[in-house]
């Protein structure tokens, strides 16, 4: 039997995944991240012989889903919040230590093809996914194809400023990539339960937040509303560049099921636009879709 192999290779987590023909997982297995680069590898390679062996068949070939993105200068890992991945040879020395080709792209773009395949997005022309997890990610799909750009950075939502920023928010925080103001340091579950810190001097983490704020706790119910604005803001300025026909939410922040009734409320009031119909709508295959779209990225033929 034909199958194919994803790695969802995470700041914290390495996920391995064998899919069939169809796209129905037959083994998936998910180790720590050693977070030491040879050490990683070796965690990829044993990763991979343990889910070949359990799903009976072998693939050729692995997608393998990362932070950052391919250098089209150098061919080298740039932009990995997992710093230590930046400069190395990340897809060569993967394919010496599998023994196999091997085929790198974004996280964030490898969930956005799962969705766009078989998703919450399966059968629109255009799908943009959000990653709300401890960093800000995304990724573009058109028409069953996923979009890098001319640089390879298309979908790098989260190191584009907050739009429109009040008061309040100017100069912004700082963030790991050197600049202030990222998106990544507003919508980003981190930056979430940083907010509510900020404002309240209690650390939550971000469900609890959500779950004070139903409860009817001011301050709760104030980052909740914080956040939904900036989300907004954010996806209002993506839906103005791109105009999708989809838009679909990953990482923990998806997880707040407040975000699909009033997102799209405030991307409305912020869009050039005089009417928005697009789709606000949670991941389908949750926390599977980035190590599955990995596994998309090879054709079986």
């Amino acid at each position: 039997m034909m199958i194919r192999i994803g790695i969802d290779f995470g700041g914290t987590k390495i996920e391995a995944a064998a899919l069939d023909p169809t796209g129905e997982v037959l083994a998936r297995l998910r180790t720590p991240n050693p977070g030491a680069y040879d050490l990683a590898l070796d965690a990829v390679r044993e990763l991979v012989e343990t889910v070949e062996a359990e799903a009976g068949a072998g693939a050729d070939r692995i997608g393998v889903g990362m932070p950052g993105s391919i250098s089209p200068r150098d061919g080298l890992i740039r932009g990995a919040n997992s710093t230590w991945l930046n400069g190395r040879a990340f897809g060569q020395d993967l394919e010496a230590t599998l023994g196999r080709r091997v085929r790198l792209e974004n996280d964030a773009n490898c969930m956005a093809l799962s969705e766009a395949v078989d998703g919450a997005g399966a059968g629109a022309e255009s799908v943009f996914a959000a990653i709300l997890g401890t960093g800000t990610g995304g990724g573009l799909v058109i028409r069953g194809r996923i979009l890098d750009g001319h640089n390879g950075i298309a979908g790098e939502w989260g190191h584009a400023p907050l739009p429109w920023p009040n008061a309040d928010e100017y100069p912004g925080h700082a963030c790991w990539c050197g600049r202030r103001a990222c998106l990544e340091t507003y919508v980003s579950g981190t930056a979430f339960v940083r907010d509510y810190q900020e404002a309240t001097g209690r650390k939550l983490t971000g469900d609890k937040i959500a779950e004070a704020a139903r409860a009817g706790e001011p301050e709760a119910s104030a980052a909740l509303d914080r956040y939904v604005d900036r989300l907004g803001r954010g996806l209002a300025m993506i839906s103005d560049v791109l105009d999708p026909d989809v838009i679909v939410l990953a990482g923990g922040m998806s997880n707040t099921a407040e975000l699909y009734e009033r997102v799209p409320e405030v991307i409305a009031r912020w869009v050039f636009s005089d009417v928005y119909r697009t789709r606000v709508v949670k991941a389908a295959h949750g926390d599977s879709s980035g190590v599955r779209g990995a596994a998309w990225l090879w054709p079986l033929e």
